[in-house]
């Protein structure tokens, strides 16, 4: 019999229409105990039926209805129902679940209208309520039935109580609209669901703008925290937790909103505050599922504070008191990883393979994180969790990740490694069909062919043929393993040493007590590699292999490896390759690596080492003037030139002139020291080297410093009254090509030098010459004036 009722306190409300089918879901408490309503309303009379287990409770309810909705439905689901649909031979089914225990009733009055009620025994009706309840069921007491019990008829005339409906936390009659903060709520519910937090927490701030007074309001509260968490805003989500306990104390999703802030507080840094929560969570709701969320949240918290062993100690008090998967997994991956960071490989693995085989998807969550904790595995060694987290993330994302390639050729690659070579060839193949132009098809391709070597006899080729067909027919067996071995001791044998040292990744898998010289021929391999390389004058493959394997190759090869490292700017390596000569005892060895330790240092700017080896080099050589190191007195000027000393340049110049005579090579050189010249006012020493250079560029029928030696050596000479030389050199221009400025200057110093050389007829000629050849020019203008003062 239904019991008096006053009024209901209505919690939560989820109402929506399928055509002729409508479905309302209400949450409520009474005497402090939660329960919920779900009613099924329809235009036609339709079939609902409780089905129990062997204990008469009821597990499940279904209904049956002739049509099926025109419209999509989407699962519905809060903490007593879980609605789902199916559809069979044209019958659409309803199908309700149940977290804790439920009722079936149909709803065939109207106390508002009718005054006689019974208890009714119908299959058809156009109304059912279920009522979801945990230990009592509300405002109902249940009443045993016999067979010979009489159901008479309940007469409400004189008891009719006035209807009112439902009530607000305050006491006031609710009016739910079809449309707004019922709306409103349902689509914020959907949004999160989606992930599409920013939109939620907007819709969320709208709705209570709207609606301040909304019986969604707890609930609204309650996803504006678990937004809030989701974008990491731990300030903004303490503050709407805090209103939510602080109005709604006795809510449903007090305890989740209480893991919540405690787990806000813990990511903000305010310990005392997070552990407050957490003790609440503990004490007041140990019953609830969101304790053992909670025990993660708190392991974080500890992990964060460097308190690894007391993280994983609660991490595991979830995995063992949880049934939920859910909080099992999150509990594992945590264990995983902070057993890795403790470099506990083996116990991460275990929690890994865990994860793998209760819910593999739960790696795409954090992915970067996943694949961090993936490539910790490869680099300790332990391909086979790198694989399995690399499958696991593969086989729940699409092509469209940027990751996916990868991923596919990680699988292939590190079950390669592994015993499980069936598998790894499986993933490769997956890997060349998806991507038939990849950026990993190379070594996909040789990592797939390696999984099928093989051994035999006779000369190289047959040999080498065998072994490659035994390692195919054995690539799970010692002799596919022993094939390997034998082939890369083959090519060594016959100076096939970078084919040999190709095959390193899969030698160093052999690496045990039947493979013991395994790393002798990597080595022997990097060595016979680098000095084919050396030979050949590829400088790069010398340096990838020094640095890589370590190498030291004997005397006899040093000369190269400095050249490379010259070359490639490793000066480290030349360095050392340098020092160690400088201690030979051969006075000629010795000389050459003196002089290339000065190349050296002038390289690295050591200039003051320069100067000093350098004396130490000029003292093993002056008198050998053909010795191959007699270029370190051009050294010694070029350090000095870049240390900018003026006097030493000076001096070391008289050097090279005296050595080098017209060499070519030393033509700047001169003319830097002609620009010490001009800067020193120094005449001589202008003429000095400006001839040096004419020198040099007749003699090669080349000028690459005219006319800027001309005009210094004009001004040097006038400076010193030496005007028939001044001539001489500025008319030497004349068979030189010029710029139309440059020509116009040329013939304008033409034009004065004659002047004072009382030649006024020539030097008007100059002059007119030197304003043909640019009008425009400073030197055109003084050329004027010098014509309009001989007239």
């Amino acid at each position: 019999m239904l019991k008096a009722i006053f009024f209901t306190l209505i919690l939560t409300i989820t109402s929506f229409s399928l055509n002729a089918l409508e479905i309302s879901l209400q949450g409520a408490r009474e005497n402090h105990q939660p329960y919920s309503t779900l009613h099924l309303k329809a235009k036609d009379k339709f079939l609902c039926q409780e089905i129990k287990n062997d204990f008469d409770i009821t597990v499940k309810i279904i209904c049956a209805f002739s049509k099926s909705p025109s419209k999509k439905f989407k699962k519905l689901q809060n903490s007593f129902f879980k609605i789902d649909i199916e559809i069979k031979n044209k019958t659409f089914f309803l199908i309700i679940e149940t977290f804790e225990k439920m009722k079936l009733y149909p709803m065939i009055f109207d106390l508002t209208k009718e005054n006689t009620i019974f208890s009714p025994n119908v299959k058809l009706s156009y109304h059912w309520m279920i009522v979801g309840y945990k230990e009592e069921i509300p405002y109902i007491k249940p009443h045993k039935k016999t067979d010979a019990s009489i159901n008479f008829p309940f007469f409400l005339d004189k008891d009719m109580l006035p209807y009112v409906g439902s009530l607000d936390i305050e006491g006031k009659p609710v009016h739910i609209k079809k449309v707004g903060d019922v709306a409103g709520y349902i689509k914020i519910k959907k949004l999160y669901k989606n992930h599409k937090y920013e939109f939620c927490l907007e819709l969320i701030d709208e709705v209570l703008n709207k609606y301040p007074n909304t019986l969604f309001k707890p609930e609204l509260l309650f996803y504006k925290t678990k937004v809030h968490i989701k974008l990491k805003e731990y300030d903004k989500a303490i503050e709407s937790a805090k209103k939510y306990l602080r109005d709604y104390s006795s809510d449903e999703n007090v305890a989740e909103v209480l893991s919540l802030i405690a787990n806000a507080y813990g990511k903000s840094g305010l310990v005392s505050d997070a552990d407050y929560f957490f003790d609440r969570l503990f004490s007041e709701h140990a019953d609830s599922p969101y304790v053992y969320w909670a025990y993660i949240y708190k392991g974080e918290l500890l992990e964060s504070s460097g308190s690894s062993s007391r993280a994983r100690e609660i991490y595991i008090k979830a995995i063992n008191r949880t049934k939920d998967l859910d909080v099992a997994v999150a509990a594992a991956y945590r264990l995983s990883k902070n057993y890795m960071s403790n470099s506990n490989l083996k116990l991460a693995a275990k929690y890994t393979k865990k994860i793998v085989d209760a819910k593999p998807e739960y790696f795409t969550k954090y992915m970067n994180k996943s694949m961090n904790l993936m490539y910790d595995f490869v680099d300790n060694g332990d391909y086979i969790s790198g694989a399995y987290i690399a499958e696991a993330i593969f086989n729940n994302i699409s092509s469209e990740y940027d990751e996916y390639e990868e991923l596919s050729r990680n699988v292939g690659i590190w079950l390669g490694k592994t015993k499980y070579k069936k598998k790894a060839l499986v993933a490769l193949n997956k890997y060349i069909k998806l991507f038939n132009d990849g950026e990993f098809l190379e070594e996909v391709s040789i990592a797939k062919d390696a999984l099928f070597f093989d051994v035999s006899d006779a000369n190289f080729t047959t040999k080498l043929n065998e072994y490659n067909i035994l390692m195919e027919e054995y690539s799970e067996d010692s002799i596919g393993s022993r094939a390997i071995y034998e082939k890369a001791k083959l090519l060594i044998e016959n100076k096939k040493f970078r084919d040999a040292l190709e095959m390193e990744s899969q030698l160093l898998e052999l690496i045990g007590e039947d493979y013991s010289d395994v790393p002798k021929m990597i080595t022997d391999a990097a060595i016979g590699t680098m000095k084919n390389a050396l030979k050949n004058k590829e400088c790069n493959s010398v340096l990838i292999i020094s640095s890589k394997y370590k190498i030291e190759l004997s005397n006899k090869w040093d000369s190269g490896v400095y050249d490379c490292a010259m070359k490639g700017g490793d000066y480290a390596l030349a360095k050392k390759i340098a020092d160690k000569n400088l201690k030979s005892k051969n006075l000629e060895h010795r000389k050459k690596w003196l002089y290339r330790y000065i190349k050296l240092d002038f390289a690295t700017g050591n200039y003051s080492n320069v100067i000093e080896a350098s004396k130490d080099l000029i003292s093993l050589i002056e008198d050998d003037k053909n010795s191959p190191y007699i270029d370190i007195y051009r050294y010694i000027f070029d350090t000095y030139q870049r240390l900018e000393n003026s006097i030493k340049m000076i001096e070391s110049i008289k050097d090279i002139k005296k050595i080098f005579k017209q060499s070519y090579k030393d033509i700047d050189r001169y003319v830097a020291v002609m620009a010490v010249g001009s800067n020193k006012k120094d005449s001589n020493l202008v003429i000095e080297y400006g001839e040096k250079v004419l020198e040099i560029q007749v003699l090669s029928d080349s000028y690459p410093q005219s006319p800027f030696i001309e005009f210094a050596l004009y001004q040097a000479y006038i400076n010193k009254s030496r005007n028939n030389e001044a001539l001489d050199v500025v008319t030497s221009l004349n068979d030189i090509e010029l710029s139309n400025n440059e020509r116009s200057r040329q013939k304008y110093l033409l034009g004065s030098i004659l002047e004072k050389l009382w030649r006024d007829d020539d030097a008007k000629i100059a002059y007119q010459e030197a304003i043909n050849a640019d009008k425009n020019s400073a030197w055109a203008e003084l050329a004027k004036k010098a014509k309009e003062l001989d007239n």
